[in-house]
């Protein structure tokens, strides 16, 4: 494929969509059309603006081989396949004088199962149907959508139901019997999405379930030619989420309740009851870590209150597991589908249970008590993305923010591929038809004017914030700020405390003035909240982690952006301490190495909330003076877009309040 080819389609995807070409979005494609054709691996840092979708759909199109795009959020996934796909199909089929055809395919829990469904004995999820009458009108909508002709079974697509609704008529991978065995094998909508996306040039999906195939090593998804990542920074974490275990007093009841329905008898009774006791044993110990400091999470073992528990769990499980194989009888279609999701759930418990009661020493076992449940995640996840993805096929991964401090040793390491770390083991050995260490790495910039389009405002006086939240300070400032700006105003926090005490004060400083105060609630929907934000310019939304990426509000919606801290891990988040102090054990820095990296990934992803279109002025405050007065702050700098810098707030807010007066005087 040469580069005007790409030149070429590019162009014409760009004229399809309305929109213009890019020096950075050029170079990206010329490096992506580089990297599948010679089968390398290719990190390219892309800011906001650059169009790095096409950049990366436009090559691979060309190309002509298939492609597996993977994102972190629904978002993304759904601008995909509802706008940019749609209309480059168009314009390239022209262009390049053959078909084209692109699918999405998600996890089966995400589609409707209709064996589940037209069951005649309802199971374990179903009886909560019954039980709470008020959820029978939702069963009743979703019953009448999958009714009809044409539809795809999706949850995306389907009416808006309650949580206990979709999952009495869903089911798992790991409990779902397969088409050749289901009566609804046929017309099973995963399925038919499968075998969509089995012939598809382009295949979007997201980051957990291809993380989901690269940790079981077990394919799920369609074969391919090369992998996309886009949002590869978060890329990392979706890996580890999809290798913790989990364990519940809820879902080790589920899977006897399901069992007793099943199987009743003996091995039904003794996992009931050692469910029954793990449950108690689970509440008794939640009572007693609630006066320990939340240090204390991380656990070296299972607590002697609940190790013999969780060990007659995985022992009633086994016992019970055997039975089921034994039971070789059935040759009903919905009984081998009862069957089927009897053992995947009751295994699922005692893979849990084994797991926990036999910690490595690459791994870290905590309790979180919100929820009572116990997690174990390994300390790292590199090997397996190495082994099992980068060995595989030639990967494009992409982000606005790839690079700490102007480097991209970072995510390279936390993939497994950084050539520096490879050399020193000598028992690297890739395994598989490409070469991890052949990697390309390229920043392609943004084409936003950084310097003349936004101002970074680092007060340099204010306290350092603590554990309490921000200073009394910090919020007296960011008052002004609001006040300067008139509303208009994103405001980040790195903890719930700090949008609690921002929400306490500002409605004290502000009530005078016609400012609306949105703020983020446990549990809100995050698109709700932008939606309001972005319809009223007096507005401000103050908010915690889930709002430092993805929300994209261009306009005079958002003039201010406000990050009260430097978003360092939580002293007690229990798999980042652990890998820091495993680097510090082995004669590194884990602040170096673990903390500062992922702080400075979420900064620039914060500040990037700002400069969203070539029209957007504005100012991102941080309220943090750690990174002006800390010789660490130069790394952070660095990681983030070249706005223009000053520590003079008076000249801040009275370039705040010019901005304003512009917007109210054109009536924005």
């Amino acid at each position: 494929m040469s580069a005007e080819s790409v030149r070429k389609a590019l162009a014409a995807a760009v004229e399809a969509i309305g929109g213009s070409q890019r020096a950075g979005q050029i170079a990206m494609a010329e490096a992506v059309a580089n990297a599948l054709e010679d089968r390398h691996h290719l990190l390219v840092q892309a800011g906001t603006g650059t169009g790095k979708s096409l950049a990366y759909l436009v090559p691979a199109l060309v190309h002509g081989k298939r492609v597996l795009v993977a994102t972190a959020t629904l978002a993304l996934q759904r601008q995909l396949i509802e706008r940019d796909l749609p209309k480059v199909q168009k314009a390239l089929e022209k262009e390049l004088g053959r078909s084209i055809s692109f699918a999405v395919y998600k996890g089966v829990g995400n589609y409707l199962c209709l064996q589940k469904m037209n069951a005649d004995d309802s199971g374990v999820d179903s009886q909560v149907l019954v039980e709470i009458s008020s959820l029978e009108s939702d069963a009743r909508r979703l019953r009448q959508w999958a009714s009809r002709d044409g539809i795809s079974g999706d949850r995306d697509d389907a009416p808006e139901v309650d949580r206990r609704v979709w999952l009495a008529n869903s089911t798992s991978g790991r409990e779902c019997v397969g088409a050749d065995e289901c009566r609804f094998g046929a017309q099973c909508f995963a399925v038919k999405a499968k075998t969509k996306a089995q012939s598809a040039d382009i295949v979007v999906t997201n980051h957990t379930l291809l993380a989901i195939e690269i940790v079981d090593s077990h394919p799920i998804l369609p074969e391919r030619d090369a992998v996309i990542l886009d949002e590869a920074h978060e890329f990392m974490d979706r890996t580890t989420q999809a290798v913790t275990e989990e364990l519940t007093a809820a879902r080790a009841s589920r899977a006897a309740n399901m069992l007793r329905k099943h199987l009743p008898g003996k091995a039904a009774e003794a996992l009931g009851k050692a469910c029954e006791g793990f449950s108690r044993a689970l509440d008794e110990y939640g009572q007693e870590f609630r006066i320990k400091s939340s240090d204390e999470r991380k656990l070296q073992e299972l607590p002697l209150l609940l190790a013999p528990w969780v060990r007659k769990i995985k022992e009633a499980a086994e016992s019970a597991i055997a039975l089921i194989n034994a039971d070789s009888l059935i040759v009903d279609p919905d009984a081998l589908a009862e069957r089927a999701r009897v053992k995947g759930a009751v295994n699922e418990v005692k893979t849990t249970a084994s797991k926990m009661l036999k910690i490595g020493s690459n791994q870290v076992l905590w309790f979180e008590p919100t929820f009572s449940t116990l997690y174990l995640a390994p300390l790292e996840v590199s090997h397996l993305l190495r082994e099992n993805l980068f060995t595989k096929t030639p990967v494009i991964a992409t982000s606005a923010t790839l690079s700490v401090g102007n480097s991209f040793a970072a995510i390279a390491k936390s993939f497994g591929i950084d050539p520096l770390e490879a050399s020193q083991d000598e028992s690297s050995d890739s395994g598989g038809d490409i070469d991890p260490e052949n990697l390309v790495s390229l920043d392609v910039g943004s084409p936003f004017d950084f310097a003349s389009q936004g101002a970074l405002y680092l007060p340099r006086d204010l306290p350092e914030p603590t554990r309490d939240g921000p200073s009394a300070q910090a919020l007296v400032e960011l008052g002004e700020l609001i006040d300067a700006a008139g509303g208009r105003t994103l405001a980040l926090f790195s903890s719930w405390r700090g949008v609690e005490m921002a929400d306490e004060h500002l409605r004290r400083v502000l009530a005078e003035l016609p400012i609306k105060i949105i703020t983020q609630r446990r549990g809100d929907s995050v698109g709700v909240l932008v939606e309001k934000f972005a319809q009223d310019p007096t507005s401000i939304l103050l908010g915690t982690m889930s709002l430092w990426q993805g929300v994209d509000v261009p306009g005079p919606s958002c003039i201010l952006v406000a990050i009260d801290r430097i978003p360092f891990p939580r002293p007690d988040d229990p798999v980042m301490s652990a890998r820091a102090a495993q680097i510090d054990a082995s004669g590194g820095s884990g602040f170096m190495q673990v903390s500062l990296p992922r702080a400075a990934l979420l900064l620039a992803q914060g500040t990037g909330r700002l400069i969203r279109s070539i029209d957007d002025r504005g100012v991102v405050a941080i309220l943090d003076s750690r990174i002006v007065n800390k010789r660490y702050g130069s790394v952070l700098l660095n990681s983030m877009p070249p706005l223009w810098r000053s520590s003079d707030g008076a000249v801040i807010r009275e370039s705040l309040k010019r901005l304003a007066s512009q917007y109210n005087s054109t009536g924005q």
